[in-house]
């Protein structure tokens, strides 16, 4: 059986980052760099490789700089080409969405209602077939990309909602919500339900969802029919928890390495990660793995 075409993918970004306040008073979270590659960069990169369409960036008014970077800007281009910076102009067209191949839709969510609300804001934008959400501050390095890789397998994971998991150390599981596995074959792994971050000695697995979905589109219909969850909020969980008996529910075990961006040791470890396997950083990683051995201490004889 052919995968059903994933058409659209939506990018939740109305978040305030609180937790990388006050560096995000006045720049987005997801504009936040891993090196010199803001977050959404890579989320923007593995959609359009997973052969997306439409995107759709549910966002805030006070984050006007991610419509800025998200689109062409030919002034910028054509100021750097003036100053001799053809390279830097063509490298930023290369980073923007062009509109010609696909299709750009900015949705606002006035107030942070839930991730369930965020998603439900792009409800009528959204193009036939299932629908993908990335989670900028989830960055995953894959090969292929994790929605690519989630894409690809969709049709034969069995169920209409397949969301990314990776397992984590039985400890960490109360920072996840974890799935309730029935079977494991391959990458995915079949679900009777999700827990929120349950305590380990309780938790059904630790198998944890991450920020990666592959949802059918009757996810919006189970958003409009949940009532508000945690903080009140409307929870993307609870609505593929209320829709699952009729669409079905699977893990898919990417490939690749996660890391948790929205938190300042996530972002650390990510920046690390990639500085070590770029020789442009070798001497810094040298001089940092240096200075944090201690010394050899030489007892006389």
């Amino acid at each position: 059986m052919s995968a059903p075409k994933v058409r659209t993918a939506v990018f939740p970004v109305a978040g305030l980052g609180t937790r990388f306040l006050p560096a995000t008073k006045s720049t987005p979270k997801e504009l936040l760099p891993v090196i010199d590659t803001p977050l959404i960069q890579f989320a923007i990169d593995e959609a359009r490789n997973a052969g997306v369409e439409r995107m759709i960036f549910v966002s805030h008014p006070s984050k006007s700089a991610i419509d800025r970077y998200v689109l062409d800007d030919a002034d910028l281009r054509r100021t750097l080409r003036a100053r001799g910076k053809a390279g830097l102009a063509d490298e930023l067209y290369e980073h923007a969405i062009d509109e010609d191949n696909h299709e750009v839709v900015f949705v606002m969510q006035e107030e942070p209602l839930g991730l369930g609300h965020a998603v439900l804001c792009a409800k009528d934008h959204v193009l036939p077939g299932p629908v993908a959400v990335i989670l900028p501050d989830d960055l995953i390095l894959c090969p292929k990309g994790c929605l690519s890789e989630m894409i690809e397998g969709y049709a034969s994971g069995g169920a209409g909602h397949l969301v990314a998991t990776m397992d984590v150390p039985w400890e960490d599981v109360g920072s996840y919500g974890i799935l309730d596995a029935v079977s494991r074959k391959g990458p995915f792994v079949r679900a009777r339900g999700m827990v929120e971050k349950p305590a380990p000695d309780v938790a059904p697995s630790n198998h944890a969802v991450v920020g990666r979905y592959v949802l059918d589109a009757h996810i919006f219909e189970a958003l409009e029919r949940i009532e508000p969850g945690a903080g009140g909020e409307l929870q993307l969980t609870d609505a593929i928890v209320a829709d699952m008996g009729a669409r079905g529910l699977a893990g898919f075990a990417f490939s690749g390495i996660r890391f948790d961006c929205g938190s300042k040791t996530g972002m650390l470890a990510a920046q690390l990660h990639m500085a070590k396997d770029d020789p442009a950083f070798n001497e810094v990683i040298g001089d940092l793995i240096e200075s944090t051995v201690p010394p050899t201490v030489v007892t006389a004889a």
